[in-house]
């Protein structure tokens, strides 16, 4: 959860990560690509509103190029609409 993720990032302010933004396969490219952007920069809007520094998060949106789960079910859909954060 992001607060989990916020206290890590409190436990470890010399690391820099980065949120990309994630979307189902419905929609355009450009739809998702802008969904996904919001996505990850909600996230990182609620991490800073916790006390974490912008300035050691980036966001990138990936659309619906990188699924976590394969198939055409709300299921899948679900788990392939979210924020995966990586330490950079």
């Amino acid at each position: 959860s992001s607060d989990l993720q916020s206290a890590w990032l409190q436990k470890y302010p010399q690391v820099k990560v980065q949120v990309a933004g994630n979307c189902d396969e419905r929609g355009t490219e450009e739809y998702n690509l802008a969904l996904g952007q919001r996505r990850a920069d909600a996230d990182r809007d609620y991490v800073v509103a916790k006390g974490v520094s912008a300035a050691r998060m980036t966001t990138i949106s990936y659309g619906k190029d990188r699924p976590v789960a394969l198939g055409s079910t709300p299921e899948a859909w679900a788990q392939n609409r979210n924020a995966i954060t990586s330490v950079q």
